[in-house]
């Protein structure tokens, strides 16, 4: 094979290794066990790179890894292949050169089999695409001695000319010399904070960048022009990790291979296999024994700890290590993690106001009451008996704990709090880009996917077939019409299913209901509601669980069938997908339950029936407000501890070992292999790739919606969120440190779609929680009562004034109770949940003018909660100004003395031209003063005194 140069490889006896044709060393029976010894004698070369870190040569740090694989027999077949072409003497030749990242070379067989045109087409592109980044400047190591059987690795380093090139590209705001003194509080308020420094300090994490700074260096966007005004004393750390794998991400991106007729980025390799893998090093070891101190280390110790979850997080760390995407994320978690403390605390102060009040509640007590000897209707044809109220007096107790006066107040507050949350992130942010030098900072449009560049091809290819112009093709809506209408028909057709499994779940309430009544227990049939209730939700949560994980790979195949340009526009695409299914299909039971069930029963004597046979199901006799505060509380704890953190853990150490076990079946590992250590690129080959921050985000943005969307029927919502969430961010944070690949580092300035999406749920929260309060809670019509019925201003006798009366006698045919003397008298009268006249009436049965006070009443409280509560929230988000004023003041005072850096440079190089111009005019006068004999004697002599300061 020919000596690759583009690869630089030190030579065979730096190493340590000595090249000796391998058929000899059997001829002489030389020892496996000795060849061992030797080496084992030989200097280490992989302690002088530790452990892959560095390129062997132990100076050049490794920036970016690409893995693929081969076949070493097909390797074997192409070098026989192409040195019998060759003549003797080149073949003496390089069968004397190793090949790049090798010790020793193949041996040609006698035969050779069949060739794998797919194997050799795809080194093919590989040496075509490093040649090309070789010829961007920069330095590759090819390693395919490693301990994962055909596994190959390229080791990419860039010098310094190129970061300095790239980084100019990419605008990439670096530290000046220049360093000015940060705006401090005075008086009171620098009091204040350093009172709040000292409490705080126990739960800071003990890291540098942590610490609140005093001084600030000027950043501005790097230029080569410009390099005196940057700190270049060290220029190794000058550009860190994360901006050394960004600038290699860069160039691989656009760094073409044109073999197969078009061109073909890093992601176009990837998707097409030549590629297996590429990312960039993790710093080093996180644990163990005698390990360098590094970045991931004390991320380990300070964040990605259980131990520390009482700390805060060191987000400037985050960000330096992972990048600016990655740190807003856990920054704006943190942040809602820190506003759920006060929603919590209110929470709590609701539901004991509730417990302490269940006793002096009035209408749970008229329920308890055996004297009042309400009897009520069946709740189910022929099977289901007449019952007493005061059987459901432990329901109508529990219902007064979420649905009381403090309730309403709970949901004003909450949608205030909302409104907060959104502005103190705002605000949050702008700190953070102020800290992280990401003023000004505009996304540029990103490379074409690789899917889009293929597609196109395509196009252009039928086009040129066809004899047209196929001059910037690219896809049109026409184009993607098929896409569209098969995502509109995928969509529709995935909500339908949804509604289809809620309604077969109904089904099975009503079905399982009508059997448990027919048992014969009285235990039995008294916790006949309580068992449909709780098995109901928990099919409910199963269902919710398993679609979650069907509509999001669902969503990411519709997405990918619509070719969208750019990873953006792919993730803003799948986002508004994923979170329209996922809503849809975690909210639809709760919706049901909160606004459907009991609303379309009828009435007894002619209630309303499903495919002829099952009746509608009723809401307790304390309203459906218990019911919907338990199936919001199951499915959330259930989701959050099953699908968010059990998933979460499991899955990811399932897949790591399932991976570990195939390499393990894979590859033949002698006994000097097992001795080795592992290089780093092999460890973080490993490791789980990184699927970016969609999934983490969706599970926040579903919690936050079951804490604002129905926290009128359950104020412990924000306390159990509060407690999954300190427990979130360090499995989170252990996840990406120790269990994912390092992630490539990605520029951004604010969370994206996921803002808007947030605001879209504050809005509609307050909309909900109106209905919730209005129509599935007993807070109006008691407020109806109290204002319009009450007879001594007090709330006896609402009880009665919510139940109708019906005649016996009037039941349809078949649906009487098959055994009227349950309860050992016989009954004429029963009474309902409604408000219709009366049997004795001239209208019986009709809808009474008290419901239409009711629903009047009802409607006037949405239109007036709903406008109040958005007045409210529009007025927080206007009277806290996005910008802080000390922030806005840093950064104007950055533009300032920006301009007198600039403005002294151009003062020292016009002082500089004048200095120049005096001295060429004292030379030119000085040269004018000399005599002629000697001006005439040497005809360059004149022209060299004006030369003068073009020299200097």
């Amino acid at each position: 094979m020919r000596m690759n140069k583009k690869y630089s490889c030190l030579p065979a006896e730096e190493k340590g290794i000595h090249i000796i044709n391998i058929r000899a060393i059997e001829d002489i029976g030389y020892d496996q066990y000795e060849s061992t010894l030797l080496n084992s004698l030989s200097k280490n070369p992989d302690a002088d790179c530790k452990y892959g870190l560095y390129f062997r040569d132990g100076k050049r740090k490794v920036d970016y890894i690409l893995v693929y694989h081969y076949k070493k027999s097909s390797a074997g077949r192409t070098l026989a292949r192409r040195v019998h072409h060759n003549d003797s003497s080149a073949r003496s030749t390089k069968q004397d050169q190793p090949l790049p990242g090798k010790g020793v070379q193949l041996e040609m067989g006698e035969g050779e089999p069949h060739v794998d045109y797919h194997e050799d087409d795809k080194r093919f592109r590989r040496e075509e695409y490093e040649g090309n980044l070789v010829e961007a400047g920069l330095e590759l190591e090819r390693d395919e001695d490693t301990k994962i059987h055909g596994v190959g690795f390229v080791k990419i380093h860039a010098p310094w000319n190129v970061l300095c090139r790239e980084a100019e590209f990419l605008k990439l705001k670096m530290p000046t010399k220049k360093m000015y003194q940060i705006n401090q509080t005075h008086g009171l308020l620098k009091k204040i904070n350093s009172v709040i420094q000292k409490i705080t300090e126990p739960i800071q994490p003990k890291v540098a960048e942590h610490k609140p700074q005093t001084v600030k260096r000027l950043s501005y966007p790097f230029s080569r022009e410009k390099q005196h005004l940057f700190d270049l004393s060290d220029r190794d750390s000058f550009f860190d990790s994360k901006t050394r794998s960004t600038i290699v991400y860069e160039i691989l991106k656009r760094t073409t291979c044109t073999k197969a007729k078009y061109s073909m980025g890093i992601t176009s390799l990837l998707a097409n296999g030549v590629y297996s893998a590429a990312y960039p090093l993790h710093d080093g070891d996180y644990e163990g024994e005698n390990v360098e101190p590094n970045d991931r280390k004390l991320l380990c110790e300070e964040w990605a700890s259980y131990g520390v979850f009482y700390k805060y997080q060191p987000i400037d760390l985050v960000r330096k290590y992972f990048g600016e995407k990655i740190g807003l994320y856990f920054a704006w978690l943190g942040v809602y993690t820190q506003m759920l403390i006060p929603a919590s605390i209110v929470g709590i102060i609701v539901f004991l106001y509730g417990c302490a009040t269940v006793d002096e509640n009035i209408p749970s007590m008229e329920m308890c009451d055996q004297r009042n000897n309400i009897t009520m209707c069946p709740l189910c044809d022929r099977t289901c008996s007449y019952w007493k109220m005061s059987s459901a007096c432990a329901t109508a107790r529990a219902s007064h704990l979420f649905d009381n006066p403090a309730t309403v107040f709970f949901s004003v507050f909450m949608a205030l709090w909302a409104a907060t949350f959104m502005e103190h992130w705002k605000r949050k942010q702008m700190r953070l880009n102020y800290r992280w030098d990401l003023t000004g900072f505009e996304e540029e449009e990103d490379h074409p996917r690789a899917e889009y560049e293929a597609k196109v091809l395509e196009k252009s290819l039928r086009k040129e077939h066809r004899h047209k112009e196929t001059d910037k093709e690219k896809l049109t809506w026409k184009d993607r019409f098929p896409a569209y209408l098969t995502n509109f028909v995928g969509i529709i057709f995935m909500v339908g299913l949804t509604f289809a499994i809620v309604f077969g779940v109904i089904i099975y309430r009503i079905s399982t209901a009508a059997a448990l009544a027919i048992s014969s227990t009285p235990s039995g049939r008294s916790s006949v509601r309580v068992t449909v209730t709780a098995t109901a939700v928990i099919i409910n949560l199963v269902v919710i669980i398993i679609l979650d994980e069907v509509y999001g790979c669902i969503a990411r195949w519709l997405t990918q069938i619509e070719v969208p340009k750019t990873d953006k526009n792919f993730e803003e695409r799948l986002i508004f997908k994923a979170f329209l299914l996922k809503f849809v299909n975690a909210y639809t039971p709760i919706f049901y339950v909160a606004f459907f069930k009991g609303r379309f029963v009828g009435r007894p004597g002619d209630y309303v029936y499903i495919f002829h046979s099952f009746r509608m199901e009723e809401c307790a006799p304390g309203g459906c407000l218990m019911e919907l505060c338990i199936q919001l509380s199951i499915i959330m704890l259930g989701k959050q501890l099953i699908q968010n953190n059990l998933f979460e853990i499991g899955i990811p150490k399932m897949k790591k070992f399932i991976r570990y076990m195939k390499l393990k079946r894979r590859r033949s590992l002698d006994h000097e292999e097992h001795m080795k250590k592992k290089q780093r690129y092999e460890v973080d080959y490993n490791l789980e790739p990184f699927a970016g921050l969609t999934p983490e985000y969706m599970e926040m943005i579903i919690q936050f919606g079951f804490v604002t969307l129905f926290v009128a029927s359950f104020p412990l919502a924000p306390l159990f969120a509060l407690l999954n969430n300190i427990i979130e961010i360090r499995l989170d944070a252990k996840k990406f440190v120790t269990e994912l690949r390092r992630p490539v580092a990605v520029r951004a300035k604010d969370i994206g779609i996921w803002y808007n999406i947030l605001r879209g749920i504050g809005k509609l929260a307050v909309i909900i929680n109106a209905f919730v309060i209005s129509f599935t809670s007993d807070f109006i019509p008691r407020l109806v009562y109290l204002y319009m019925y009450s007879e001594n201003g007090t709330m006896h006798g609402f009880v009665n004034h919510t139940l109708s009366s019906f005649n016996v006698s009037d039941f349809q045919a078949g649906t009487a109770p098959n055994d009227p003397m349950d309860l050992g008298y016989e009954v004429q009268i029963c009474r309902y949940k409604d408000y219709r006249e009366p049997p004795w009436s001239e209208n019986k049965y009709d809808i009474s003018k008290d419901f239409w006070a009711v629903l009047a009443a009802r409607l006037a409280f949405v239109i007036v909660f709903q406008n109040l509560v958005m007045f409210m929230s529009d007025f927080v988000d206007w009277i806290i100004p996005d910008i802080p004023k000390d922030i806005s003041q840093q950064i104007h005072k950055e533009k300032v003395l920006m301009v007198e850096v600039f403005m002294r440079e151009e003062q020292g190089k016009l002082q500089m031209l004048e200095t120049w111009k005096d001295k060429d005019k004292k030379k030119g006068e000085n040269c004018n003063n000399h005599s002629p004999r000697l001006s005439r004697s040497h005809s360059g002599s004149l022209s060299s005194c004006h030369l003068y300061p073009l020299d200097v």
